[in-house]
């Protein structure tokens, strides 16, 4: 299948998506250390991205250009997404990935397409972040086989809430929570609108008053994949908790339509970036694939971003099958941080 096609199928799977997005385990005690931050030290977020319909290449590509741009700082983790169509393609992506960093910081997912600072596509992509320096801690935690595989929203949901409950609670659980944690990020295999009983677990053990975003990964078929320290699974769930000196604001933006799309963007980064009352370092975005298929053009919304945060900032982004993080104002509960939600572009801003 060439490029062009590939292309139009992606659309219309992503429209599709979007159209079909509708709104008793015990309780494992997340880990605490109440001890003071660590000294105020440098961070270092870096992203980047590359497109090639050879996934070595281009998992290879995206990597190496990660490590230049983090310089002398050691990663702590890579974030990996990925836009190939099959469990072979991402395998060699993950190949490549980590023949440039260790397999044991490397996490990742399939999505529907990326963008940083400089691009935004979808098809045959790479995008990596990486994550160091000494005012930053990261923790990483992976929970496999959650058994939610093949279960349906509509006839199952009572088995599919505990198993994706059960899945998140001990993907929390596995984290220590310290005086100084800021933000959780958490992805999972459990599409919208299946993505907010796997927050309900992790509520449960962070609370809901703790900053939480991510996504979940691509529902298409051959395409449902994560990987964990160079091994790739499905039914699973990887997260990353943030710790140190710095401060983080979210914001996020349902929207439907190409200019609504490109609004929200703009409205949901300027809520966010006014509310972290701090100089900004990166901007992470876990955004829906539905509002990707809505876009004329896929960098409209990429422009709407940069038209806040300027180019001089890290930006990562990811397009998935469901997102976390503060739902629009029509969909917010009272309380809540942070909801499963699709439609939304969940907006992150790191800074100090």
């Amino acid at each position: 299948m060439n490029r062009k096609m590939k292309t139009l199928v992606r659309l219309v799977v992503a429209l599709v998506f979007g159209v079909m997005l509708v709104s008793g385990c015990s309780k494992p005690a997340i880990n605490t250390n109440t001890g003071g931050a660590p000294a105020k030290g440098a961070i270092v977020i870096q992203s980047a991205l590359a497109d090639n319909e050879d996934a070595s290449i281009a998992g290879k590509t995206a990597a190496e250009a990660l490590k230049k741009a983090m310089g002398d700082t050691a990663a702590k983790v890579v974030l990996v997404t990925d836009c190939f169509d099959d469990k072979g393609l991402k395998t060699k992506v993950v190949k490549a990935v980590t023949s440039v960093f260790s397999k044991d910081i490397v996490i990742g997912f399939s999505g529907y397409g990326a963008f940083t600072q400089a691009r935004a596509e979808d098809l045959d992509t790479v995008c990596v972040l990486g994550i160091g320096g000494d005012g930053i801690d990261v923790q990483t935690a992976f929970v496999k086989d959650m058994g939610a595989k093949g279960l349906s929203f509509e006839t199952d949901k009572d088995k599919l809430t505990k198993a994706l409950g059960d899945g998140a609670r001990k993907l929390a659980g596995q984290f220590t929570k310290r005086a100084d944690s800021k933000l959780l990020i958490a992805i999972p295999d459990a599409h919208s609108p299946k993505n907010q009983l796997f927050m309900d677990g992790l509520q449960d053990v962070v609370g809901k008053d703790f900053p939480i975003t991510g996504g979940s990964i691509s529902k298409n078929d051959g395409e449902t994949f994560l990987h964990y320290k160079g091994q790739l699974h499905s039914d699973s769930a990887i997260g990353i908790m943030l710790s140190g000196d710095f401060k983080v604001a979210l914001a996020g933006r349902q929207a439907k339509t190409n200019d609504a799309v490109i609004a929200t963007a703009k409205d949901g980064a300027a809520e966010a970036l006014k509310k972290l009352d701090a100089k900004p370092i990166a901007m992470i975005a876990f955004d829906c694939a539905g509002r990707k298929g809505k876009l004329d053009e896929l960098g409209d919304e990429l422009k709407a971003f940069q038209s806040v945060t300027g180019k001089d900032i890290t930006l990562f982004g990811s397009y998935c099958a469901g997102e976390f993080g503060p739902a629009d104002v029509t969909e917010k509960k009272p309380g809540v941080l942070s909801s499963g939600m699709g439609w939304h572009a969940m907006i992150t801003f790191i800074g100090r």
